[in-house]
């Protein structure tokens, strides 16, 4: 079982930033693909940002320019640095990992991430 734990989630300010963390408990170098959805308040959950072991991170139009994903092998670690943020990026952000394609998803317990003045 590959565990995930998030952090770093709260209230921000429009135009704020913020970054979450996630930390995996296998080594992240084995790992063939981590990354973030988040689930919008009475919306489905959604894609915003993943990086496979090898090549370019890939994001959601939405969030392009504003958010960076950052993928931290000897921690074990991928984060999400938030800017800009719009009341719209408010959402539970779940950590998301698979170990090889086609076989099981991983998820993490979920951060609030709430964008209000």
């Amino acid at each position: 079982q590959l565990h995930l734990v998030e952090s770093g989630g709260g209230l921000v300010q429009p135009g704020g930033s913020l970054r979450l963390s996630c930390v995996a408990s296998e080594n992240a170098f084995g790992i063939h693909a981590m990354g973030w959805y988040r689930q919008p308040p009475g919306k489905q959950r959604e894609l915003v940002a993943t990086k496979l072991r090898y090549g370019s991170p890939n994001y959601a139009d939405s969030v392009k320019g504003r958010f960076t994903i950052i993928r931290d092998n000897p921690k074990n670690t991928v984060y999400l640095q938030m800017n800009s943020l719009k009341p719209e990026d408010t959402a539970v952000y779940y950590c998301y990992s698979k170990r090889n394609p086609g076989s099981d998803d991983y998820w993490g317990q979920g951060t609030q991430v709430t964008v209000s003045s």
